[in-house]
């Protein structure tokens, strides 16, 4: 009797990688609609504080880093953040009035943000950041 030789097919079987790649479209399909792209809600602006009895103090950053104190039609230059904020007490001593920090585009987001921490810290509540409207 004579042998049969078998041979070894190398041939590569798909169809469990076929079945699982079509478990995981259907998961994908499935899944896909319930995530959310980093959707971000922002607060209206109808909804904000616009009717103010009382004048802002406004706190000047120019471009060269210098703090300069407004209030109406008085400008003062102030020293440092230490003075700024016995400066700014001085004046809301009667009633509880808001800061506005209106600083150059050219200044470092460092020195606004020191200002900014400096009233926070000292105790007033109301510190915002004025921006001009795109034209």
């Amino acid at each position: 009797m004579a042998r049969r030789v078998r041979r070894i097919k190398a041939e590569i079987n798909v169809v469990p990688y076929i079945d699982v790649m079509l478990v995981l479209l259907v998961i994908f399909m499935v899944a896909a609609p319930m995530l959310q792209p980093g959707v971000v809600n922002l607060p209206s602006v109808d909804k904000a504080d616009r009717a103010l009895d009382v004048k802002p103090i406004r706190v000047e950053v120019d471009a060269k880093g210098t703090l300069i104190l407004a209030d109406g039609a008085e400008k003062t230059e102030i020293a440092d953040a230490d003075a700024l904020v016995v400066a700014v007490k001085a004046r809301t001593v009667s009633q509880a009035r808001p800061v506005v920090i209106a600083a150059d585009k050219e200044v470092r987001y460092d020195a606004v943000i020191q200002v900014m921490n400096a009233l926070k810290k000292n105790g007033v509540d109301r510190v915002g950041l004025a921006v001009q409207p795109q034209k």
